[in-house]
């Protein structure tokens, strides 16, 4: 699987570049979209200086950010993040989905980058937390096929095997289709 560049039915993932901070940070300041997230603090310009540093650690094979585009006019609408890549699992996270997302943005961006993820070498599972609060994430993860391993004070936190994924991935490509309901 090529990681630079993901296609599926309405969307494609592209590794994230420099001139994307602006967007970033944008995203991960703005209250309707962050509510759930990590503090952010800093400039568009500091996010610019993460995402250069960053893309050592992704040349390195421990980190891939993607931006989610519409497949149709690759218009910016999300982000999704793998990290903490270890022997047999990854990180699934940094999940944002804007208002310019096309219908089922959230299935198709979660089955594109969980793919990239269980497509690395010796993938057996993801790690994904979510915050208590982000009752519709933790509801999309459960539907998803993702098991609850315990939560703290401020999170629930989930793993999502490979052979559920590999089990379920037909049935949510049928969806995209407009095959299944």
């Amino acid at each position: 699987m090529d990681l630079e560049r993901i296609e599926g039915t309405n969307l494609v993932l592209r590794l994230i570049r420099p001139e994307d901070a602006e967007y970033v940070h944008g995203l991960r300041t703005d209250p309707v979209y962050n509510t759930h997230l990590s503090a952010v603090t800093g400039t568009a310009a500091d996010q610019r200086r993460w995402i250069e540093g960053y893309k050592s650690r992704e040349a390195s094979g421990l980190e891939y950010y993607y931006v989610i585009e519409r497949r149709d006019d690759g218009r910016r609408c999300g982000l999704v993040r793998l990290y903490d890549i270890g022997v047999d699992h990854f990180t699934w996270g940094s999940w944002i989905l804007d208002t310019n997302k096309p219908p089922k943005a959230a299935l198709e961006s979660a089955v594109l980058s969980f793919g990239a993820g269980f497509s690395l070498p010796g993938m057996d599972h993801a790690l994904v937390d979510v915050r208590r609060a982000n009752i519709h994430a933790a509801a999309f993860y459960r539907r998803f096929g993702m098991v609850d391993t315990g939560s703290d004070a401020q999170d629930i936190f989930f793993i999502y095997p490979r052979e559920i994924f590999l089990r379920d991935r037909s049935a949510h490509l049928a969806v995209l289709r407009g095959e299944i309901r």
